[in-house]
């Protein structure tokens, strides 16, 4: 099925080789930062740590800056805690997710009232193309949304170390992006700001 079946939560989560993935952001052209996340196994735990650092400059004026970073922790293959801060050019948000009473996670955030999430939703890390087929918990503000998701099938895409072909995916309603996925895992986003499209080239 070209949308993960809710089965795959029994599987292995898809961590990638060597522990590590990470993305150069593009836009035309320029390289505005990375996205890379890191990952720790401990017997059944996992923890996935997210840094994300972009900076916009037009000589030595710096137009626009975006720091995010969040820890994440999967019990088998549930996740079980979030935590995250950003700086999206000096406005600060946070949120956090732990498990409540029922089966689904407690979510806060800055500007997110406390909510009890469905037992299926998914944080919106990309890595685990699970989170296709789910709702997600947005892992910047702790909203909660249902992406409608199109599969596009097989393209080819850049990344750091050349064209691959991957299965694409269109998600729009409560987001506007583009994902694809190769046999390795997640391999690449596309999205735009202020009407500019801004890319994820998978490194090496």
């Amino acid at each position: 099925s070209p949308l993960a079946p809710r089965g795959v939560r029994a599987t292995t989560l898809p961590v990638p080789a060597g522990d590590r993935l990470g993305f150069d952001v593009m836009r035309r052209g320029a390289r505005l930062g990375e996205h890379v996340l890191t990952f720790h196994r401990t017997g059944e735990t996992l923890d996935v740590t997210i840094r994300v650092a972009v900076a916009y400059s037009i000589g030595p004026i710096t137009l626009y800056r975006y720091r995010h970073e969040a820890q994440l922790r999967w019990q088998g293959a549930r996740v079980v805690a979030i935590d995250s801060r950003t700086d999206d050019n000096g406005t600060h948000d946070w949120m956090n997710a732990r498990p409540g009473g029922g089966a689904g996670l407690v979510v806060q955030g800055a500007t997110v009232p406390r909510y009890t999430a469905p037992p299926d939703a998914e944080p919106s890390t990309h890595w685990n193309r699970v989170e296709l087929s789910a709702p997600w918990i947005n892992t910047q503000t702790g909203r909660l949304m249902r992406p409608t998701v199109t599969p596009t099938g097989r393209q080819s895409i850049p990344t750091v170390s050349g064209t691959i072909a991957a299965e694409g995916y269109l998600l729009t309603g409560d987001v506007d992006l583009r994902l694809w996925y190769d046999a390795a895992g997640w391999a690449g986003l596309e999205f735009s700001k202020n009407g500019t499209p801004v890319s994820y080239l998978r490194q090496a």
